[in-house]
């Protein structure tokens, strides 16, 4: 068992029980416990239509909803109106859409609304949209003012099940993804599982690539429970995606109460991005979803755990085949070894030019490693087109 499910076992049976969902996808609350920063993670279809949603949010004059276009067109109407109820003023801040715009400028925007508004230190920042609003949305609201409140509605799959939890906020500079940020807590993240019947389905393959990820870095059977119920995940059937948004949820919700600041383990939850970061940043931002990045690099994260020793080649066939059935890419651009070295040494998770990997050690529990330049690039070789 892993070191997760034996440290959620005594609440829900984790493992034993990953493989039976709830009877219905009825509305379930997961809270992280952080201190007083601590915050409710609400799960279930309807959620966005629920007045409970909206109760005890701290108290403001002011909403501001942040979002992008594509989203705005089709929810931007209806949280404004459950707002209304309480809030006086509920504003808007409509972004071009893609990752290419999680930007300083894009935050400038934001700065902008609020203090051509005067909103003090009580307004309140919504988050409507994917993770480049998420993102961009917390960071803005840890810097306005030094911080003002904010509420995650993650409108994705992928920021449903990752990038939403946890309070890593940042946006990208042309030299480094994500290089730019703080850790800052939501007050409460909402996760309307009615939403992903409108996502699109490459950005819903590209969400699976995060929930993937979670049962080789922390809970293997959670991974057999993927691999059984992958054809009604890409169906969307509703009781199975209520499970693994659940249990994805539970997973980063243990995993950031021990490290909220990535000084250890916290960085696990990596595992496949610093390949995936590389090829994001070498395409240009936006060319690949962020997922679709992150699926592949996991990919390559698998083969250097192989070839470092730690996983049988199986394992990596494996888990590229699973990721090749969610519809994410499995073989990397080719932008030749030293550029990929080269982006990888500015990840995060890199110290003092030294790139530190996220590995498989055993099924279900990932480390940080480093590895040779040209044990990467055999890798990069074996992987590439």
């Amino acid at each position: 068992m892993s070191a997760f499910a034996a440290a959620a076992g005594a609440d829900d049976g984790a493992g034993a029980q990953l493989g039976t969902p709830a009877a219905s996808p009825s509305v379930q609350t997961i809270q992280i416990d952080l201190g007083d920063r601590s915050y409710p993670i609400v799960i279930g279809p309807g959620v966005l239509q629920s007045a409970s949603s909206w109760a005890d949010l701290p108290r403001a004059a002011t909403a501001v909803v942040v979002t992008n276009v594509t989203v705005a067109h089709l929810y931007l109407s209806a949280l404004k109106q459950a707002l209304s109820l309480h809030y006086t003023r509920v504003l808007e801040v409509v972004l071009p859409d893609g990752e290419a715009h999680k930007d300083w400028g894009s935050v400038n925007t934001v700065f902008d609304q609020l203090l051509h508004q005067a909103c003090d230190r009580r307004t309140v920042l919504f988050a409507l949209g994917g993770g480049v609003i998420g993102d961009l949305t917390g960071f803005a609201a840890a810097c306005y003012m030094r911080g003002v409140p904010f509420v995650q509605v993650p409108t994705t799959l992928l920021a449903q099940v990752d990038s939403s939890v946890g309070g890593k906020t940042a946006v990208n500079h042309p030299l480094g993804k994500n290089m730019i940020g703080a850790f800052y807590q939501p007050v409460r993240v909402l996760c309307d599982l009615d939403v992903l019947r409108t996502l699109p389905d490459r950005e819903f393959s590209a969400g699976l690539a995060e929930v993937i990820k979670y049962g080789p870095i922390a809970d293997a059977a959670f991974l057999d429970w993927i691999e059984e119920h992958m054809p009604a995940l890409m169906a969307r059937e509703p009781k199975v995606l209520a499970h693994a948004v659940r249990r994805s949820c539970e997973i980063k919700a243990w995993v950031v109460e021990q490290d909220e600041r990535e000084a250890g383990l916290r960085a696990i939850l990596n595992f496949g991005h610093t390949f995936g970061h590389a090829i994001e940043a070498g395409l240009g931002y936006g060319q690949w979803l962020h997922g679709e990045a992150v699926g592949c690099g996991m990919v390559l994260a698998a083969d250097l755990s192989h070839r470092l020793g730690l996983m049988p080649a199986s394992f990596v066939a494996r888990l590229r085949g699973l990721i090749e059935r969610a519809g994410l890419p499995v073989r990397a651009p080719d932008l030749g070894a030293q550029r990929y070295l080269q982006w990888m040494r500015v990840d995060k998770k890199a110290e003092g030019g030294e790139i530190r990997f996220v590995v498989i050690e055993a099924l279900g529990r990932a480390g940080l490693r480093t590895a040779p330049d040209a044990l990467v690039g055999e890798v990069l070789a074996a992987h590439s087109v």
